[in-house]
């Protein structure tokens, strides 16, 4: 919550390490936003960001990170002073190298398809062979060979008994079998 306090204390873009100073001569200061303040170097803190804490993160559902991208630099900081004035007296390539100091990728560029949907099923590819051949070598080298009651003639005497018995005769087999014609049922 303190985090919170403090981030929105300084919605206007202000430096991280004027922060840390300010945060600090008022003794509201935590320790783990100091710790990543310190992180953040000469950047910009322009907003609360995506959870809350001063870090850089290109997200499409959360365009707004909590700080700039590009550190302040003497280049950078002549464009934030020219773009304070009229922005049609600025130039494309000048438009460009702002955008690149707050942001790193556009849209199009976070939403470009990067192909690890490719790793991802050559890997399941790779578990997948794995496990055949696994059950492959153990049908060959561990399992026993089918027990003889797996055979047609002791499947037949197996039913056969099971009719003589009468097993399940409501909703199993013998309730498919005519008893007095010994035939199956139509």
């Amino acid at each position: 919550m303190a985090s919170r306090m403090l981030a929105a204390k300084f919605l206007q873009p202000t430096s991280a390490p004027a922060m840390l100073l300010r945060a600090a001569s008022t003794g509201a200061m935590n320790p783990h936003l100091a710790e990543k303040l310190e992180k953040v170097g000469n950047r910009d803190v322009v907003g609360f960001g995506w959870n809350g804490e001063p870090v850089y993160y290109d997200r499409p559902d959360f365009p707004m990170p909590a700080v700039r991208f590009k550190e302040n630099t003497p280049d950078v900081l002549a464009l934030r002073t020219k773009e304070k004035e009229d922005w049609k007296k600025l130039s494309v390539q000048e438009k460009k190298a702002l955008y690149r100091a707050t942001f790193c990728q556009t849209f199009a560029e976070m939403k470009y398809p990067t192909g690890e949907w490719k790793m991802h099923v050559g890997n399941t590819l790779i578990v997948a062979g794995l496990a055949i051949f696994i059950s492959l070598w153990m049908a060959t080298f561990i399992y026993d060979a089918e027990p003889e009651t797996f055979d047609e003639a002791h499947r037949k005497a197996q039913l056969k008994r099971m009719l003589t018995l009468e097993v399940n005769p409501i909703h199993g087999v013998s309730s498919q079998w005519d008893y007095e014609n010994k035939k199956w049922k139509k």
